[in-house]
């Protein structure tokens, strides 16, 4: 796939990169490997990402934002009740999560390491996520709906105690058969918890 004719962009290479990942693993995955599948010098690549790590950090914080991003509308959605999006916030994340350990393991395995590598991509992609429940949260406080005296740290309660549902360290767990009734049974209860 040579880039020679199409413009270098970030957004290219970060494509290119999560391929190499895929194929080579974190370990050996290379800049050189990166600059090889896009048919440029290495040195082309570190035009945009001016090492290794800042390069691997991009591509994991690209993986994480597509989660955030599919749960923004949800967040966002005043036309519905804060328990509905609460609810559907919760399915939609634990789905994606899901999907992208089942779907592709060896790339999802790859992003667990580079998420341990990247700790201020997680604190914001955990950040991102947490301002979307207080913002669901609050709506609901607003309306009557729910009792949170303090939505963020509200917010941040209902992460905690979903984790098993979306923390990649349960990612074996999520293929268990009764695994659908237990996030049923943990929602419903902290939807009970939340309402006045």
């Amino acid at each position: 796939m040579a880039t020679t004719a199409e413009t270098l962009t970030a957004e290219r290479i970060l494509e290119a990169t999560e391929e190499v990942l895929r194929r080579h693993g974190p370990a050996k995955a290379t800049v050189v490997d990166v600059a090889r599948a896009l048919g440029v010098s290495h040195g082309s690549v570190y035009r945009h990402f001016r090492t290794k790590a800042a390069l691997r950090e991009a591509v994991t914080k690209r993986w994480l934002d597509r989660t955030s991003e599919a749960l923004a509308d949800i967040a966002a959605d005043g036309d519905r009740a804060p328990e509905a999006r609460l609810r559907d916030w919760f399915a939609t994340l634990f789905e994606a999560k899901r999907r992208k350990a089942g779907d592709d393991p060896e790339l999802f395995a790859t992003y667990s390491v580079l998420v341990g590598e990247n700790g201020a991509a997680v604190g914001e992609h955990i950040a991102d996520l947490t301002a979307q429940l207080t913002q669901i949260v609050a709506a609901g406080a607003d309306a009557g709906t729910f009792t949170a005296a303090d939505p963020a740290a509200t917010a941040r309660a209902l992460f905690h105690a979903t984790g098993r549902f979306h923390d990649p360290c349960y990612a074996p767990e999520w293929e268990q058969a009764g695994i659908e009734d237990e996030f049923a049974a943990v929602l419903d209860l902290v939807l009970r918890g939340l309402r006045t």
